[in-house]
């Protein structure tokens, strides 16, 4: 039975993912900051180990280390959780925004790897939720500052897994999901979670080595740096 773990399960498209994989028979093991929204999301589904804490936090980092290893095998880490920093304005951005953001959006992802790294398969995929907001090339508006730095810093995480985790034969890349219809997203995106998703996870399925290192769409397309 393939294993996956999925950050950010509670809610969006980290749940969609575990329904989607759930649906799939894969053994999971997933988190959220909120112990109760994540109890909801995928109290239902079988197969599925929740473990509520934050990937910043390095007791919670090692708890999933230690929930995966006795399977001694992680086919799928899907680094989804995230935050934003809602109302920011130029001139009024301030550390603790840029901090929070970056701590959650790049350096938890790179740690949360790092820490599951010898649970990886030698086929293992890592796929790091990302946003076009983190394209430097595609920037032509100054719109959630403190997000769109983290994702680019993400990105970059994910160049840098991608070379670390070379030798064993580990494909690393970011996706961007497109504009969804989450709360981070708003109403009026035109995916719903349910159909990102369903894209992501064949972009996943059809990943090869080549491209690993790579950011792209939820449509397999290339995404400019």
């Amino acid at each position: 039975m393939p294993a996956a773990m999925i950050t950010g399960a509670s809610q969006g498209l980290g749940r969609a993912v575990a329904r989607a994989l759930a649906a799939r028979g894969w053994s999971l093991v997933v988190d959220a900051r909120h112990a109760g929204q994540l109890t909801a999301a995928v109290g239902g589904l079988a197969g599925v180990t929740a473990i509520p804490g934050d990937v910043t936090d390095p007791a919670h980092r090692a708890a999933i280390a230690a929930a995966i290893a006795p399977a001694g095998r992680l086919d799928l880490l899907i680094n989804n959780a995230g935050l934003t920093v809602s109302g920011e304005r130029f001139g009024a951005i301030d550390l603790e925004g840029l901090r929070g953001a970056f701590s959650a959006n790049a350096a938890g992802p790179f740690l949360l790897t790092q820490a599951l790294a010898p649970s990886l398969a030698d086929d293992a995929k890592v796929a790091n939720v990302s946003s076009r907001l983190g394209s430097i090339a595609g920037t032509d508006t100054l719109y959630t500052p403190s997000y769109a730095v983290s994702k680019a810093a993400l990105n970059m995480v994910s160049k840098l897994l991608s070379i670390a985790l070379a030798g064993h034969g580990v494909i690393v890349v970011a996706i961007s999901p497109g504009w969804v219809r989450t709360d981070m997203g708003g109403t009026n995106a035109p995916l719903t979670p349910a159909d990102s998703v369903a894209d992501m996870l064949n972009v996943i399925d059809h990943l090869q080595p080549t491209q690993s290192g790579k950011f792209l769409d939820h449509q397999g397309a290339s995404v400019a740096w």
